[in-house]
């Protein structure tokens, strides 16, 4: 079985190049697609539209840029893993997923014991929970592999 799998989430630590590599150490056919991870470029995706004055009106601008990506990829995708971290409020994660959900599209969220509160609604949804990567990519070797 091949898989296209839409990583989202916080890009403030390596979890998605953790999955990749796990994957690839079983051999698993698995075609990775993501948002955009380099925060400025992500910042900046509107800007080839004109410039703005107001910071809301360039973030709004780059959001609908950044949004022709991920809606695309997010409708393209198996499974999605929706990565929250505890740094930062992923708001556009917590929207990956509730597209996932409105979509049907199967998602795994990823994130610690510390913020299962706040993400009750989102975890419910969900179809799986893991604390690591090494939990997803076990996740997606059950699902590929497994006849």
């Amino acid at each position: 079985m091949e898989l296209t799998v839409y990583l989202s989430g916080e890009i403030h630590t390596d979890w998605r190049q953790q999955i990749k590599e796990g994957c690839k150490a079983h051999n698993l056919s698995i075609e990775f697609t993501s948002a955009v991870t380099d925060h400025a470029a992500s910042d900046a995706a509107g800007d080839l539209l004109g410039a703005e004055e107001k910071n809301f009106w360039r973030d709004h601008k780059s959001a609908k840029v950044n949004a022709i990506r991920t809606k695309t990829l997010i409708e393209s995708c198996d499974v999605a893993v929706v990565r929250f971290g505890d740094k930062y409020k992923q708001w556009n994660a917590a929207f990956d997923a509730g597209y996932c959900a409105a979509l049907g599209t199967p998602y795994i969220t990823l994130h610690d014991e510390d913020i299962i509160h706040p993400l009750k609604e989102v975890d419910a949804a969900a179809l799986a929970w893991a604390t690591t990567p090494e939990q997803v990519v076990e996740m997606l070797n059950y699902v590929v592999s497994k006849a």
